[in-house]
């Protein structure tokens, strides 16, 4: 009895196989949870353009976080959220129409009511020079350093905007919010500026951006890889073929592997 109990015991039972409605259920539910994250948690962004160095470089892939900024829901009281701050980072769909849905990164400047100028590249917010050491100021020291009044002495010179892609529909309503020749911020309204600031079309040219506009704001960058500055204007199915063939063969010579995980502040 013992010896029958004990060949029992060996036997392995048969593997259960999962049915065809088990996988699609499975299926369903890690898609379900992914477009949870993607839509209300966080996102891939690639920086396409210069406007942020040094803080984000041309090819940083970031993870942009969509809870901490957006109004807080009753329905998760367990996420995070903060108001908007002076000098966050954040994404934001680029107000008015001429360019609908285009996604740029910026830093919020001015927040409602604060009175914003330049004064030969320098910055001041209510009165206060801004301490901006890693700012790059026009200095005429090469090509990339030229001086000028529109850019550089905001908002005191209010021609010259269309040389650098200005929108006719700011140019017409920026004056109503100069006060003592300082830009005074609405209501409902973020000033936001690139870090490169001498190459940044940022709300100088195109205006405030609505507080609705914004995604959320960028967490750390998980990869990085070396990319023409050029790159953002090819966009034909050739040209991006055979940029995914140059990132294919190059990916560890060209990763800047320093940047990885690095902290975007």
């Amino acid at each position: 009895m013992a010896e029958l109990e004990a060949k029992k015991e060996g036997v392995a039972e048969p593997e259960k196989k999962e049915t065809l409605l088990e996988s699609i259920a499975g299926m369903a539910y890690v898609l379900v949870c992914g477009l949870f994250v993607l839509t209300f948690v966080a996102q891939n962004f690639e920086i396409p353009s210069s406007s942020m160095e040094p803080t984000m470089l041309i090819g940083d892939h970031v993870v942009v976080d969509h809870s901490t900024l957006a109004p807080p829901a009753k329905w998760m009281p367990l996420m995070h959220y903060r108001s908007l701050q002076h000098r966050d980072i954040i994404v934001f769909l680029k107000p008015h129409p001429e360019t609908p849905d285009f996604i740029l990164v910026k830093r919020a400047i001015g927040l409602p009511g604060d009175r914003i100028h330049l004064e030969h590249g320098v910055l001041y917010v209510n009165g206060v020079a801004q301490k901006e050491p890693a700012i790059s100021m026009p200095d005429n020291s090469d090509e990339n350093h030229y001086y000028s009044p529109y850019r550089d002495d905001f908002p005191a010179v209010t021609e010259g905007a269309e040389m650098y892609g200005g929108t006719a529909l700011w140019a017409e309503e920026m004056p109503k919010h100069i006060k003592n020749g300082e830009l005074v911020v609405p209501d409902g309204m973020v000033f936001a500026m690139g870090d490169n600031r001498l190459n940044s079309l940022d709300s100088r040219f195109w205006g405030f951006v609505p507080r609705e506009n914004i995604l959320g704001r960028p967490l750390f960058v998980y990869w990085s890889f070396m990319t023409p500055a050029d790159q953002i204007n090819k966009t034909t199915a050739q040209e991006r073929i055979a940029f995914f063939v140059h990132i294919v063969t190059h990916f560890f010579t060209e990763t800047r592997w320093s940047r990885t995980f690095h902290r975007v502040v």
